[in-house]
């Protein structure tokens, strides 16, 4: 008798378990992904929109006739669209600091070019900028047709040449980079 209670007491544990195993719920919820077009442009050596300051100095005779270049700046674009980049001036003069009052309006194009010396983008480079092209105050594309994605790399060079014709100081101008989505 002892041994048939234990057996229903075993058969009972065991249907136990397995009515527990069996038993389950599901629900489900549905996730939406809202994706916006998105661009972004920094300089990589700064990792912002502001690049360090590109210093030219023009202290011969050579510099005046051959110009200077400066050193080679990188830039990344991350965008999920096909994009250009354009670059221009901020302003058609430079602005001149030092001590004389007359023939200080030197005009950025024909004074300042730039050029691509690296283009990992997917694009192509517009414009003959692959040389020294004139940075004008008018956009102009440098680069076109890039692909999207991230860190798509370029690399800018300047050079200066002004005429003789200008007094001595210091004159500036912000080159702009615009990144554009097609």
């Amino acid at each position: 008798m002892m041994r048939r209670i234990l057996a229903i007491l075993s058969l009972l544990c065991l249907l136990a378990t397995y009515a527990q195993a069996q038993s389950s719920t599901t629900v489900t919820q549905v996730v939406d992904l809202s994706l916006t077009n998105t661009i972004v442009l920094k300089f990589t050596a700064t990792n912002s929109t502001s690049g360090s300051a590109v210093s030219l100095p023009i202290s011969t005779v050579s510099n005046y006739t051959s110009g200077v270049t400066s050193s080679t700046y990188q830039l990344s674009a991350s965008s999920t669209k096909a994009f250009n980049i354009a670059v221009k001036s901020n302003a058609s003069n430079f602005t001149y600091t030092g001590s004389y009052t007359t023939g200080t309006t030197m005009p950025v194009s024909g004074s300042l070019s730039v050029q691509v010396t690296a283009n990992s983008t997917g694009g192509s480079i517009a414009n003959n900028f692959n040389s020294y092209q004139s940075v004008t105050s008018s956009n102009q594309n440098i680069l076109t047709g890039c692909t999207s994605g991230s860190s798509k790399l370029f690399s800018i060079q300047y050079r200066a040449n002004p005429s003789m014709s200008y007094p001595a100081g210091t004159y500036t101008t912000s080159v702009v980079y615009t990144a554009t989505q097609q």
